[in-house]
């Protein structure tokens, strides 16, 4: 089914318990990391099958769609001057089965704008972010409708860290929550061996706005980053990747 597109009237969303959606990012999302969490919205298909127990048709819990308060103080201000934190949530997660049609992921998109709207009207906006280390451009967010604002919306670079030749790299805020910095003087001789860092590979932004359409003209005549066109494909960045040892930290 998954070259067929879905059937609209198949496909719904509701509330799930946060520990429902916590268990499906986990095992399934790429990430296999839990985060930041205000909505789970869980994806549901009505199948064919008769229930079990109830003279209905079986709906089948085949994805998520998790919202949290966007990360760092200042996220909604860099999208609009005319935002506050409280009115603007990321899309942090988001995670669907395969096998349910080739537009699902659009479809249970939008049915989350719909629900947001409707169930909680101070969001105005959303932003959310494609991660290039695992190849994603945004395809989604392009599909539904999102404004793409490049990847040089952040002022700093983040670094990230491998304490393993062959190890995972792991974010700077990771860092500073295991050893409590991540400066790198400070940070080898609570290592004591070597490891290596680089730049974090920018992420591609994108926002939408919830608004309605007087507040979404507002918020669109003031963005601080205005809409560029759709990425197609992602820039090879050279990533150069420092080794740190314990000798090369200067005490005192």
């Amino acid at each position: 089914m998954e070259d067929k597109y879905v059937e609209k009237d198949r496909v719904f969303i509701k509330l799930i318990p946060k520990q429902t959606a916590k268990t499906m990012i986990v095992n399934n999302h790429y990430s296999r990391k839990w985060t930041l969490c205000k909505y789970a919205l869980g994806i549901f298909y009505r199948t064919d099958n008769e229930h079990a127990f109830f003279d209905e048709k079986e709906e089948k819990l085949v994805g998520v769609a998790v919202y949290g308060g966007p990360i760092g103080r200042l996220a909604a201000q860099s999208i609009s001057e005319e935002l506050n934190q409280n009115q603007v949530l990321e899309l942090t997660r988001l995670f669907i089965f395969d096998g349910y049609g080739k537009n699902i992921e659009s479809l249970a998109l939008g049915l989350t704008f719909k629900w947001l709207k409707e169930n909680d009207s101070t969001i105005k906006a959303l932003i959310s972010y494609s991660d290039p280390k695992v190849n994603h451009k945004g395809t989604i967010y392009q599909a539904t409708n999102w404004l793409y604002q490049g990847n040089k919306t952040k002022i700093l670079d983040s670094r990230q860290f491998k304490f393993k030749k062959d190890g995972d790299w792991v974010h700077s805020r990771t860092v500073n929550e295991i050893y409590g910095t991540n400066k790198i003087d400070d940070l080898t001789p609570k290592v004591g061996h070597t490891y290596w860092w680089r730049i974090e590979p920018h992420k591609h932004r994108y926002v939408y706005i919830l608004a309605d359409k007087s507040e979404k003209r507002r918020i669109m005549k003031t963005l601080k980053h205005p809409p560029i066109p759709y990425i197609k494909e992602l820039e090879d960045e050279n990533m150069q990747v420092f080794e740190v040892k314990v000798e090369d930290t200067f005490y005192g």
